[in-house]
């Protein structure tokens, strides 16, 4: 074997804030000193090399000399000491309206995944792989994000599995607290993969049936919103670009929601949005 040395193109201060969740985590739980085979900090350093570059777990196993028990064991602690640390959507509105935002954005996009066959019942009568996006070709699973007008991510639902449409998964996750946040002055803009959304999200005007075209006022309706709402995509390219697990997740697709807040927020303590 061939040793090597190799940086990890993370801020130090970010280790360390992932560390010193984990040492407050060890204390929840009553961990004794020294009976893990990792330091806090080395614990960090594991899975943020599986964040940032997909790291096999083999791989990062062998390199901090623990078993490969261990370095799951590892990332799934990591995994849930960040996403608990993820903000609701509430409050993520909440923050958006106090920080003056006109509007906010919502996106869905398809988490890739390992092949995770599960038959269900569609709600046609047909038998359907739960976790294929029919829409993306891929397995995988559905994430909703609330994007400032920048698009900078502010909130990351759970995971539903990839069969699930976008509006379907906004239901469930998203759409009664946007519904509150038009109420009290921040609209939500999305793409017509929304459509019946109800009041408050804000989506293009159809084009009609016949042939007929929109008038110029829902033409330059559309074209603004679509101005506006074509940033949101910076925020989960944002999210996937920097943390590379999340370009395609090999642990079990129920675990994807975890992982995209706790990349969430690494995000955000990297961009200063928590300290």
């Amino acid at each position: 074997m061939i040793a090597y040395r190799a940086t990890l193109d993370v801020p130090r201060e970010l280790v360390q804030f992932v560390a010193r969740l984990l040492w407050a985590e060890r204390r929840r739980r009553g961990t004794p000193k020294g009976s893990r085979a990792l330091t806090c900090f080395w614990e960090a350093v594991l899975a943020l090399r599986w964040f940032r570059d997909r790291t096999s777990p083999d791989a990062l196993a062998r390199d901090h000399g623990v078993s490969r028990a261990t370095a799951y064991r590892y990332l799934d602690e990591v995994i849930e000491v960040l996403a608990s640390q993820a903000p609701g959507l509430r409050q993520a509105l909440e923050r958006a309206k106090d920080e003056g935002f006109s509007h906010v954005i919502l996106d869905g996009a398809i988490i890739p995944s390992d092949r995770c066959k599960e038959p269900v019942i569609s709600v046609k009568g047909e038998v359907i792989d739960l976790w294929y996006s029919g829409k993306s070709h891929i397995h995988g699973g559905n994430i909703q994000a609330v994007i400032a007008p920048g698009g900078f991510p502010l909130w990351v639902s759970d995971v539903e599995p990839g069969s699930v449409h976008d509006i379907t998964a906004a239901r469930a996750h998203a759409l009664p607290a946007l519904y509150h946040a038009a109420a009290t002055g921040l609209p939500t803009l999305a793409d017509p993969g929304y459509e019946g959304a109800g009041i408050g999200i804000l989506i293009p005007v159809k084009q009609p049936t016949g042939g007929r075209e929109l008038d110029i006022n829902a033409r330059t309706r559309n074209a603004i919103q679509r101005s506006l709402r074509c940033l949101g995509e910076r925020g989960f390219a944002l999210l996937t670009g920097r943390w590379r697990t999340l370009q395609h997740i090999t642990a079990s697709p129920s675990k994807i929601g975890g992982i995209a807040r706790a990349a969430l927020v690494l995000t955000h303590f990297e961009h200063g949005y928590i300290t």
